[in-house]
């Protein structure tokens, strides 16, 4: 074949293919358009009746009303939210899978699982923060306490025998209780459990003495008087429980960390969904009648952009100085996992 000729071709060639660019990206645009056309598994990757499990019933409840198609939960939960994190992160990006994420698998466990986690930050696209959450700590009725500071005098009368819950090894909630201890100068053994529901109700049978759990799905039973509650771990006071005084309140101010829950999907799931769905959630976040659900259990808006809403750029920006501030924790508290 003559040169000139081969050449031709090839630059024919090299313009179909720089013209079937846009084509693609107008057929992507197109399928985010029409998206979801089918349901959408919605993965929370811990135990039914904690606050992870309860945000997200609410926000399924809410996109299925808006988009017109079912985001049914499916429960994968183990190694502190480390196997449903990685199911996501490994299915398939087309939209249909998304992941409610958390301050422990999204953040902590990076670092606490070390060399042990299957999936990195860049394997999950951010779509948007749904509620940022106090956590409470608090004692079965029957330990002779009524204050933090009651507690920290009695751990340090008796170091090592009292028992702390969490509702799991590299929760937020474990490291808010190694924070704790941390801070006060105490000893506690903790005591990891496969979901909040467990927890809470060996605290209250007396069998742990301490717990530390996100406000939502704590607060019922402090308000029916099951659980006493001392301290909410935010700098202020929460509006849900407003006669709980904050840990720094208690004489512990480093003792501070916030609970967060997000919506991530597999990396390399079109843009155009991403943005599509986060719109929703920003719009949710800000519908009063979702958001009273939300504040009544005790969770505050996410407020990552001006008009406190959220954005998968914001939520990109808020993860990554998570992750690099609970690094940190670790490394200080020298707190470990089995994997």
């Amino acid at each position: 074949m003559p040169a000139l000729h081969r050449r031709a071709l090839l630059g024919a060639a090299g313009l179909l293919s720089f013209a079937g660019i846009p084509t693609l990206a107008r057929a992507q645009a197109g399928a985010a358009a029409n998206w979801p056309t089918r349901t959408v598994k919605f993965i929370v990757p811990f135990v039914p009746a904690g606050t992870t499990d309860i945000a997200a019933r609410i926000l399924a409840e809410r996109l299925q009303h808006r988009l017109g198609q079912a985001f049914p939960i499916e429960n994968r939960a183990g190694a502190g939210g480390n196997i449903g994190s990685d199911a996501v992160a490994k299915a398939d990006p087309d939209g249909y899978t998304i992941l409610m994420q958390t301050v422990s698998s999204g953040a902590i466990n990076y670092a606490l699982y070390a060399g042990q986690i299957a999936y990195k930050p860049s394997d999950l696209a951010n779509v948007g923060l749904l509620i940022k959450v106090p956590n409470v700590i608090f004692v079965n009725n029957n330990l002779p306490v009524k204050t933090l500071r009651d507690l920290v005098a009695l751990a340090k009368s008796k170091p090592g025998v009292l028992n702390h819950g969490s509702s799991g090894a590299g929760t937020s909630l474990h490291m808010a209780g190694e924070l704790l201890k941390l801070e006060a100068g105490i000893q506690m053994t903790h005591v990891p459990f496969r979901g909040a529901g467990p927890m809470l109700a060996e605290v209250m049978a007396g069998r742990v003495e301490v717990g530390v759990d996100n406000l939502p799905s704590a607060i019922g039973h402090i308000r029916d008087g099951r659980l006493r509650a001392l301290a909410v771990t935010t700098a202020t006071r929460s509006a849900a429980l407003p006669d709980v005084p904050t840990t720094a309140e208690e004489g512990l101010p480093g003792v501070e960390a916030t609970g967060w829950f997000g919506v991530q999907a597999p990396a390399r799931t079109p843009k155009a969904i991403i943005d599509k769905l986060g719109a929703e959630i920003d719009a949710i976040v800000k519908d009063k009648e979702t958001w009273a659900k939300l504040a009544d259990l005790g969770g505050m808006k996410p407020d990552l952009t001006p008009d406190g809403g959220t954005s998968p750029a914001a939520f990109e920006a808020f993860v990554a100085s998570e992750v690099t501030k609970w690094a940190e924790v670790v490394r200080r508290s020298g707190a470990k996992v089995d994997g």
